[in-house]
């Protein structure tokens, strides 16, 4: 009898079977060894799982915000005190280190709690009217069945960032990992069942996109859906939700430019620009893409930059002195392949990594150097088309107008990371850089309280903070006339 765990659906606060009869295999991305099995789910599940959340949604939004707050504050409890065990699931499912791993529960428990500290600011508008003995009313309104789908490279911690909100704001919520990490997610249904929080107000379900994705996006019950992931997936999303005019907030793909001005403070900036790229071996929409080094520090610069990207170390990700660790899946590995073999192609040199590492640890698992390219012009493939791996293309420049073109030409407008001592540079780069976020003497890594949004085809809508919290909830307004 195989000892592999099997997750169901959670459904209503139930663990379903699917009727497919069918399940997805979860593989180590270190070791490609199965650690786990997941439903295969279908559309008539999504459906159920719709109902469901409807039906309890209309009993959630009519607690007090801070009676629904307080659960959750229960639940982000229980995340962190089974830290170990949820990072020990993400390390396994996804190949993040575990180091990593335990930071993204604490960010997940991080996100629940500072969406609960909302509860209480929920606030309307009394505004005048033109009408005599008459005041307008605005009230903020949950929205209803809100539809969240999860992106496979922090799939827990997007799971808290969106359920943290909804939940609050006093809708339900219907979580689809992706399928390649939906292990750690699950476990959230038998934490939630834990502290008591109704059944319905929050399911869990796996399946294919095409199938169960279209039908949750699709469905008039929707009335909101939050996706994390890529562009191509969040234009079709977008399109499908179109018929019902359903709210869609989508975060999705980045082209990061790292830009280093010859007055930076060039020890600082190589710091950031390491963990910038290669955190997560690479996977963060918010990563440095592709850095520009203005040519006056080009040579200190990369001399630092290349020593210390040679001295990372790539291997098992649950030992604390790894540094990066493997890709996520065997696609993922062959993309990164493709990229290196089209750059060198167009002219650029690998600097350093560029393959698969050597040696027996490395025989099994989807593993891939930390590569730096240099000799990359604009026009290069690499400079467009997001890695989302542990490669960088530098490139020089001369003059500030010369580089904010060089980062603007791009089709994402996520993040942006700029170093620089020069207050009128800094103030000329607000001005003219065309990115949702922007990271001044610091790497990427974005707070609770600001705003993680997206310009050109990196996303809509935006997540994190009183403005993303305000993506969850609908406007009503009242005109109250009254005697006189």
């Amino acid at each position: 009898m195989s000892s592999t765990k099997e997750y169901k659906l959670f459904i209503n606060g139930e663990w379903v079977t699917s009727t497919s009869g069918e399940t997805i295999a979860i593989v180590n991305p270190s070791t490609e060894e199965v650690v786990a099995n997941v439903q295969n789910g279908t559309a008539e599940e999504a459906l159920e799982a719709l109902k469901a959340a409807e039906k309890a949604q209309k009993e959630w939004k009519k607690l007090p915000a801070r009676s629904r707050a307080d659960m959750l504050y229960k639940l982000a409890d229980e995340i962190d005190a089974n830290t170990e065990h949820l990072a020990q699931l993400l390390t396994k499912e996804q190949g993040k280190l575990l180091k990593v791993a335990r930071f993204e529960v604490a960010v997940t428990a991080s996100f629940i709690r500072y969406a609960c500290e909302g509860a209480r600011r929920i606030e309307g508008d009394i505004i005048p009217s033109d009408n005599p003995n008459e005041q307008i009313w605005i009230q903020k309104v949950p929205r209803g069945v809100v539809v969240a789908i999860t992106a496979w490279n922090f799939p827990l911690a997007l799971a808290g960032r969106k359920l943290g909100p909804a939940l609050v704001a006093g809708n339900s919520i219907v979580i689809k990992p992706t399928s390649e990490t939906p292990l750690a997610t699950l476990e959230l249904g038998n934490l939630a069942n834990n502290v008591g929080i109704p059944a319905g107000v929050l399911n869990i379900i796996t399946g294919p996109g095409r199938a169960m994705g279209n039908a949750l996006v699709e469905s008039p019950i929707t009335k909101m859906v939050t996706m994390t992931g890529s562009t191509p997936v969040g234009q079709q999303i977008a399109k499908n939700a179109a018929n019902n005019l359903t709210h869609v907030q989508l975060e999705l793909g980045g082209k990061a430019p790292f830009i280093v001005f010859k007055d930076a403070d060039i020890d600082a900036a190589v710091d950031a620009a390491l963990h910038s790229r290669f955190d997560n071996c690479g996977q963060v929409c918010t990563c440095n893409e592709r850095m520009y080094l203005h040519e006056d520090i080009y040579d200190i610069f990369m001399e630092k930059f290349i020593t210390k990207t040679k001295a990372l170390k790539v291997g098992n990700p649950m030992l604390e002195d790894t540094d990066m660790g493997p890709k996520v899946n065997a696609a993922e590995l062959k993309h990164m392949e493709h990229l290196v073999a089209v750059s060198v192609k167009e002219g650029a040199t690998i600097a350093t990594g560029g393959k698969k590492p050597e040696g027996a640890e490395f025989e099994k698992g989807y593993w891939f150097e930390p590569t730096v390219l240099t000799n990359v012009t604009q026009d290069m493939t690499i400079v467009h088309e997001e890695s989302f791996g542990p490669i960088l293309p530098v490139l020089k420049f001369k003059t500030f107008d010369e580089v904010i073109g060089y980062a603007n030409d791009c089709e994402y407008g996520l993040a942006a990371m700029v170093f620089t001592n020069d207050m009128n540079t800094i103030m000329k780069c607000n001005d003219e850089l065309e990115y949702g976020e922007i990271y001044v003497n610091r790497g990427h890594g974005e707070q609770h309280q600001g705003f993680h949004n997206g310009y050109k085809l990196s996303g809509s809508g935006g997540e994190d903070g009183k403005y993303g919290f305000e993506q969850y909830m609908e406007k009503k307004t009242f005109y109250i006339k009254h005697k006189a």
